[in-house]
């Protein structure tokens, strides 16, 4: 299996390399299925999974040739897919922090919202939450957005709409909250330590 690098603890695992067994279809999964307990296992399940989903779904998606990564400094979004334009290589980094906090079940939704963007970068060179993306939403049983699965370290709260979005780090508006206004409605914010 290609281990590409390890950096904090991140490792980075090439579907297209590993050796997998073939996927089983639904059918034939046992009840006493185990779920992944390290990060290249955690990559190795979820580019099984996104075969098999691809397969039904995305048949033209060359989903062998996607490079998996798990990452544990993510604390906004439970996944990520990276597109290089030059090499045209797609990249899923997936966050063990939310795996951890969803469980299987839940993060697979996860590795199918990912594989949608995916695709996105296969069929268009870009990728976002529009028209395309809305329309697998469904059929591939996802979510537009993940809940939220760290704590934030600050609150910036609106005081005309009273509005609150996590922040996770001591960003500039977290710094300066008086240069700034809610992209919402206009008002001044404030912030609020978590």
């Amino acid at each position: 299996m290609k281990q590409a690098r390890l950096t904090d603890g991140d490792w980075t695992t090439s579907a297209a390399e590993s050796q997998l067994a073939p996927a089983q279809s639904s059918a034939e999964q046992t009840s006493d299925e185990t779920y992944p307990e390290t990060k290249v296992a955690l990559c190795e399940h979820a580019a099984t999974h996104a075969r098999e989903v691809a397969a039904e779904h995305f048949p033209e998606l060359p989903v062998n040739a996607i490079d998996w990564e798990t990452s544990t400094r993510m604390e906004r979004s439970a996944g990520v897919a990276i597109y290089d334009h030059q090499c045209e290589q797609i990249t899923i980094c997936l966050s063990w922090d939310a795996y951890e906090s969803y469980g299987w079940e839940q993060f697979s939704r996860v590795v199918r919202h990912e594989l949608i963007h995916a695709w996105q970068y296969h069929e268009y060179d870009e990728a976002d939450h529009g028209s395309t993306f809305h329309q697998w939403i469904e059929p591939l049983k996802t979510d537009r957005h993940c809940e939220q699965y760290a704590e934030p370290n600050y609150w910036v709260i609106c005081e005309a709409c009273e509005s609150r979005d996590p922040r996770y780090r001591r960003s500039k508006v977290v710094k300066q909250p008086e240069k700034y206004s809610c992209g919402r409605c206009g008002g001044s914010i404030s912030i609020e330590e978590a």
